[in-house]
């Protein structure tokens, strides 16, 4: 069956995210736009996640996701997500990154939410900010249920990506360590596009998701992935993820009459993207890479260095 899933949002308690984004609301704009499967966001932040457990049911022929109770029907199904900001040292180092988290029922979420509590804030934003590793993230969620889907959130986005020009890593392997093998997805934001990451080899075993990132309701959907799915649960989204069979080519030799898999994603216009060029916004300066090397890498108004995107 064919379902159009946006796994990454975020909830009214969110930064800089419209008062507008309920679980009912949400529920509605999906409604509308024909997304199936939603993220619900900001599952660590505690008012959401009682909104979260008051306001949605489990459904019984769909593990692991759930219908708002007050919907008569349940063609929009919530998977339980959240996007975590890590930032800490290594090596001497300032590291930076945002992780888009998945997890299987509400009980992993309770466990993970009283841990992070204990040890830092997760009450002062949707998407806290945590003073951990990913590795350490990395081995918690997995102590806690062996299906938590961990991947990296916009790839290329400068300040808190795994290839971004000031987040401090190079590479999958230096950012995640021994639990990289864990990593079976990642998300290509919304300046790059599923051909600019296909350049590069060391993602192709990867499975390229895109997702909308929403801060508001008309921004859900804007990037999504469509699945077919011969079950519509958690655990088969999980098994076709993890499967690595993330490309339409490589869907088209599976026996798509007997097999889940991800089609194709549905994406935003890359140039449209807050990082697709380098530059300075306050300066009004905007290149190619090209026109940085040309400028080596300083902004002719304020001579800083560029944001390269």
């Amino acid at each position: 069956m064919k379902q159009i899933a946006d796994l990454h949002i975020h909830s009214k308690y969110s930064r800089a995210c419209s008062p507008q984004l309920t679980l009912e609301n949400i529920d509605k704009t999906c409604r509308i736009k024909g997304i199936d499967i939603i993220a619900t966001g900001d599952f660590t932040y505690p008012d959401w996640f009682f909104d979260i457990k008051n306001e949605l049911q489990e459904l019984k022929g769909s593990k692991g996701l759930y219908k708002l109770k007050s919907a008569e029907d349940d063609k929009v199904r919530f998977l339980l997500s959240t996007e975590l900001a890590l930032i800490y040292k290594k090596n001497n180092k300032c590291r930076r990154i945002h992780l888009v988290v998945h997890a299987p029922n509400i009980k992993a979420v309770e466990e993970l939410n009283k841990y992070l509590d204990k040890k830092y804030n997760i009450r002062s934003d949707g998407r806290p900010i945590l003073g951990m590793s990913a590795e350490e993230l990395m081995k918690l969620c997995l102590s806690i249920h062996p299906k938590f889907l961990i991947y990296p959130a916009h790839l290329w986005t400068p300040w808190f990506a795994v290839f971004g020009s000031k987040s401090g890593f190079d590479s999958m392997g230096e950012c995640f360590g021994k639990y990289t093998e864990n990593i079976y997805a990642y998300e290509t934001g919304l300046s790059s596009d599923p051909e600019m990451n296909w350049r590069l080899s060391s993602l192709d075993k990867l499975t390229l998701l895109s997702n909308s990132d929403a801060h508001s309701l008309p921004n859900i959907g804007r990037e999504a992935n469509v699945f077919n799915l011969k079950e519509i649960s958690y655990d088969e989204i999980y098994d076709v993820i993890s499967l690595r069979e993330s490309r339409a080519t490589n869907a088209a030799h599976a026996n798509r009459k007997n097999k889940s898999y991800l089609d194709y994603t549905i994406e935003f216009y890359p140039e449209e993207g807050m990082y697709h060029y380098d530059g300075h916004r306050e300066c009004g300066i905007r290149f190619s890479p090209e026109e940085t090397k040309k400028q080596k890498g300083i902004c002719p108004v304020c001579k800083k260095p560029l944001t390269v995107g």
